[in-house]
């Protein structure tokens, strides 16, 4: 299944969109005003140590304290294996403390950056661990005998004394002995660098930046299947040229140019599938569809046939429908870059049968992204329960803001429940106050509903308080915005 990786880049922002099957299956997008901080290196100063959740607020120079947890605290996890009790972090962090500290999750919303003091710095084919011992390999790699072989060059790699362990990346199953030790050299170097740093600034202080976007492209997104990669900008393309012959010159062939009449992302289709991801409804091709709800506390995700009809009766209509859903529901999580606990009602099916096959695509279909992924059964009420892990925000909250008139609840009030509000503001400031005249301030068609179908209401109120009610309009005001003034 071969792929295309397009990239767009502007001054203010690099989209990254990875093609495949001839649709956008991942969209990644960085903000020259909203770098993403993952994988970030800080000399931070601890703010504030709470041993009742054994956690601490640590500034790292952000708008917001960041958090650490005792469970990301690299020093508290050696004492957990040494003694039966975990040393308790009040024992290990004090107020004002310098630790230096790296980003594992960006800010989302209200909530500040989430750190971990176990540091980790990536390269190609590995990933340098200065505080461990041992040498792991990727998941994805699961022959045993290859998973050896590979422990084994890399361990025999290493200069003579050196110290820190490894994790060894898929790419490096291909490599050759010498990317591995120019791997190596690039990661030693570059941590003692960052040490060196550390010594000489006062925190909070940055000490080492992860590779921007387009650079990681190289490192975390290419694979076997990655045809071509097309950039749209071209002192964008020959800086990174230069960087992938550097550093991948494996795959630097791949990078192409693009100078074409249409814009990259129109030409494949990029720009129409960001708004339709955008949307609560993504129509399937047999004519069901999802209904995609995304919440704070989780993101519901609802199959319905609509008016598809198929096979030789309803049941066969049911599972054909959640089957396709699947593979909609998977490559939307990745688009939309979905996280967190999410929720997934699949339309009833009595057949056991239809329920394991449904059950075996959607983990085949989710085995496609590179993000951690957990996956339930079926549960009692025909639910599929389901996390995936939450590194950045999600594309909505990237490209959209709550709406101010209704404050992200997708409704607003109808102009006849604010008429009924406006006249019930009247009759209590009526008991209290004696004004010459009460005057309604409010939008168009609130107006409109007085002056129509609640006339005879407001005359009545206006008669039982014995003042006159008078009306105008405030083109400003949204629809449930108004003032009643005493005149």
């Amino acid at each position: 299944m071969n792929e295309k990786i397009l990239i767009n880049i502007t001054p203010q922002e690099t989209r990254i969109a990875v093609i495949s099957q001839g649709i956008p299956q991942e969209l990644h997008i960085e903000r020259s005003a909203t770098r993403g901080l993952t994988g970030d290196i800080y000399l931070g100063k601890v703010v504030r140590v709470l041993p009742g959740m054994q956690s601490a607020f640590v500034d790292i120079g952000l708008d917001r304290a960041a958090f650490l947890h005792i469970a990301d605290i690299w020093e508290a996890q050696q004492n957990t294996e040494s003694q039966d009790k975990p040393t308790p972090i009040e024992k290990i962090l004090t107020d004002g403390q310098p630790v230096m500290v790296r980003v594992i999750k960006d800010p989302l919303g209200s909530k500040g950056a989430r750190l971990s003091t176990q540091v980790s710095i990536a390269g190609r084919m590995l990933v340098y661990l200065p505080q461990e011992a041992h040498i792991g390999i990727s998941q994805r790699i699961q022959n045993e005998e290859e998973r050896e072989v590979l422990r084994d060059r890399v361990r025999n790699l290493l200069p003579e004394g050196t110290q820190g362990g490894y994790i060894i990346r898929t790419v490096a199953e291909l490599a050759s002995d010498g990317a591995l030790h120019a791997d190596i050299h690039f990661l030693h170097k570059l941590w003692a660098n960052i040490r060196e740093n550390a010594g000489k600034t006062a925190a909070p202080s940055l000490l080492y930046q992860d590779l921007s976007l387009a650079q990681r492209i190289f490192r975390d997104f290419v694979r076997e299947q990655t045809d071509s990669i097309l950039v749209d900008a071209h002192d964008s393309y020959l800086h990174l040229k230069k960087f992938a012959d550097t550093y991948t010159p494996d795959i630097s062939e791949k990078l192409t140019y693009y100078d074409g009449a249409p814009p990259l992302f129109d030409l494949y289709g990029v720009e129409n599938e960001i708004r339709q991801a955008l949307a609560r409804r993504v129509d399937l091709k047999s004519g069901g569809y999802l209904v995609i709800e995304q919440t704070e506390a989780m993101t519901t995700i609802d199959v319905n046939t609509g008016g598809f009809v198929s096979g030789r009766n309803f049941d066969d209509t049911i599972f054909k429908t959640n089957l396709e859903a699947t593979h909609a529901i998977a490559r939307q999580l990745r688009l939309r870059n979905l996280g967190g606990i999410i929720v997934l009602d699949f339309i009833d099916m009595e057949d056991e049968e239809h329920r394991r096959a449904v059950m075996d695509e959607l983990k085949k279909a989710l085995a496609q992204d590179r993000t951690k992924i957990s996956v339930s059964e079926f549960s009692t009420l025909g639910l599929v329960e389901m996390t995936r892990k939450r590194t950045r925000e999600s594309l909505s909250h990237l490209l959209c803001e709550t709406c101010p008139v209704c404050h992200g609840t997708g409704e607003i009030k109808t102009s006849r429940t604010i008429c009924h509000e406006i006249m019930r503001d009247i009759t209590r400031e009526a008991r209290q106050f004696s004004p010459r005249e009460f005057r309604i301030l409010a939008s168009q068609v609130v107006i409109d509903m007085f002056l129509e179908e609640e006339s005879q209401h407001l005359a009545a109120l206006g008669d039982a308080i014995s003042k006159p009610i008078s009306l105008q309009v405030e083109t400003l005001y949204a629809q449930d915005q108004y003032d009643v003034i005493l005149i």
